[in-house]
């Protein structure tokens, strides 16, 4: 059995940040594996970029984060404004989603243009132990879930209200960029 599941990435914190990054993402679950595809365009040049699905553990619908959820007026929604609507970050889209390790140097960097795109098949019995490992369930619920994109060069100053710092990473990683509501396709 396929299940198919598409998201339609929206800007997040353009006005700020000076470019309307956006794009699509695809979800495709057959028995034994997850194919994801990513294409994104607009996004800042040259810089790696962080991308996640972020949801509830417990299975609430998780929804985008919107410029409400500036919740310090500074201007910006940053990766902790966005929990209150889209939950927790999950499963990262790098080298080896199935090992939900976040933070670390193997995600998509963009060309000089702000594009990119990520491909990758992922073995979909190992993902779905990794995540009963660390939420409790295997379900990984994709329909309940938003797709975040990441990252803004270290040259962009960033107001010192902008929280987010994972690890040795700081804002400039962690500040979302885009993001959209992953949905189940017909």
């Amino acid at each position: 059995m396929t299940n198919k599941y598409i998201a339609n990435i929206q800007p997040l914190n353009d006005e700020f940040i000076g470019t309307k990054a956006h794009g699509q993402a695809t979800f495709t679950e057959s028995d034994d594996k997850l194919h994801i595809e990513i294409e994104m365009f607009d996004t800042p040049k040259n810089t790696q970029h962080w991308e996640h699905f972020h949801g509830f553990p417990e299975g609430k619908d998780a929804q985008i984060a919107t410029m409400a959820q500036d919740k310090n007026k500074d201007g910006l929604v940053d990766l902790p404004e966005t929990e209150i609507v889209s939950g927790t970050t999950m499963v990262p889209f790098d080298n080896a989603p199935q090992h939900m390790d976040v933070p670390n140097d193997n995600y998509p960097v963009s060309d000089a243009n702000g594009h990119f795109k990520y491909e990758m098949d992922v073995p979909l019995k190992e993902l779905q132990n990794k995540f009963k490992e660390v939420f409790g369930t295997d379900d990984l619920e994709l329909d309940k879930r938003v797709i975040y994109v990441h990252g803004v060069p270290d040259s962009l100053e960033l107001p010192n209200s902008v929280a987010g710092a994972v690890g040795n990473y700081d804002a400039h990683t962690t500040l979302p960029i885009a993001t959209g509501k992953i949905e189940k396709a017909n």
